[in-house]
């Protein structure tokens, strides 16, 4: 008979493992699809892993891409992290992105042409002030009334996306666009444009941002006393209770710092990579970033190694279909086998496999 034994602590070791174990069976699986698809496995695995950063052809451009790429889904996966530590699942980031874009990006724009030092302070502190807002509303409503945050987070992506497409369409469009959707564009604006901090390296105040955070919630969470009541909240409710912790001060932290991160990611980006704001500004950042938050263990440091990872995915992702035909959507299935894996190997952090009387793992 083959059961699933609880352990009576998790494994350290299948705790380590498990994210190498889902990238080496997100390899096969991957390599087997591109087959599938009639692209040699070994060529596509290639593009996607080594030559974004080894191959001379490419290197100069796609090393940048790397910091580019990984910056907003770190920053995000770290205020995601947060929440799941505490049991909070915020799975609304995306709709928290794009809120922190369109309501920096007109902060920014209600000062247009002035070359103020001033204008991009503000719009950063105006994208996250908009990501914050936009996640206190499934923490008001769950705190309040017992709501669903996944739920009424993942609804509002939806609302975020239109409120998008109207805002392109309409109250931030670019009166000289000749009526075309999408707002003026950033990188012509000096005091706006979130440019490159050294030239020809990808690094501009959104990654410097990410790799702060990193620091800020490894802190947080080993070396505060609110860190201990966040993770005590998601490891034992009823000790936390017990304790004195206010669940719902909790919920309305994790949310509101996962909402402000998700915020200003999305401000960086519309006035850096982007450009402006537009119709498809969205980019699944927000949904990705979750991959990245559980890739990375929820721990801050795993989660920097493994946004550079999923950031090298986008980028080798792109030069598949550039260079050899892949398909865009063979491109996410493969990012999505990563978490699939990922949950599916996890198993062996809480349980032992048995058949019979003996132990596998």
């Amino acid at each position: 008979m083959i059961r699933l034994e609880r352990r009576p602590q998790p494994s350290r070791f299948w705790t380590a493992v498990t994210p190498l174990i889902a990238v080496v069976l997100t390899m096969i699986v991957g390599g087997i699809m591109f087959a599938i698809l009639g692209t040699d496995p070994l060529e596509a695995i290639r593009t996607i892993f080594w030559d974004p950063l080894f191959n001379a052809q490419f290197a100069g451009f796609t090393r940048p891409q790397l910091l580019v790429k990984a910056g907003p889904l770190i920053l995000i996966a770290i205020g995601l992290s947060i929440g799941f530590r505490a049991g909070i699942w915020n799975i609304g980031a995306e709709g928290q992105y794009i809120m922190g874009a369109i309501c920096g990006a007109g902060a920014g724009l209600a000062f247009y042409p002035s070359d103020s030092f001033l204008i991009f302070p503000l719009m950063v502190v105006a994208g996250a002030l908009g990501g914050w807002v936009w996640a206190t509303i499934p923490a008001v409503l769950k705190t309040r009334f017992g709501t669903n945050e996944i739920l009424v987070s993942l609804m509002l992506v939806y609302v975020a996306e239109n409120i998008l497409a109207s805002v392109s369409s309409g109250l931030l469009r670019n009166p000289e666009g000749m009526g075309f959707p999408g707002s003026r564009n950033f990188k012509q604006w000096d005091a706006a444009h979130n440019a490159e901090l050294i030239a020809n390296t990808g690094l501009h105040w959104g990654v410097l941002t990410a790799f702060v955070a990193v620091i800020a919630a490894y802190v947080l969470m080993a070396r505060h006393i609110q860190g201990f009541n966040i993770r005590l909240t998601g490891e034992a409710p009823r000790a936390a209770r017990f304790s004195g912790v206010n669940p719902a001060r909790i919920v309305l932290l994790c949310l509101g710092l996962s909402g402000a991160l998700a915020g200003m990611a999305g401000l960086f980006e519309v006035t850096g990579p982007a450009g402006q704001i537009s119709i498809d500004f969205n980019s699944g950042y927000g949904f990705t970033a979750i991959i990245v938050a559980f890739l990375g263990r929820l721990n801050p440091f795993g989660i920097l190694l493994a946004g550079l990872l999923m950031a090298l995915t986008y980028i080798g992702g792109e030069l598949a279909q550039l260079m050899l035909g892949v398909p865009g959507a063979a491109i996410q299935l493969f990012q999505g086998m990563l978490l699939f894996f990922l949950l599916a190997t996890d198993v062996f952090t809480n349980f032992r496999l048995r058949i019979g009387r003996g132990e596998i793992a």
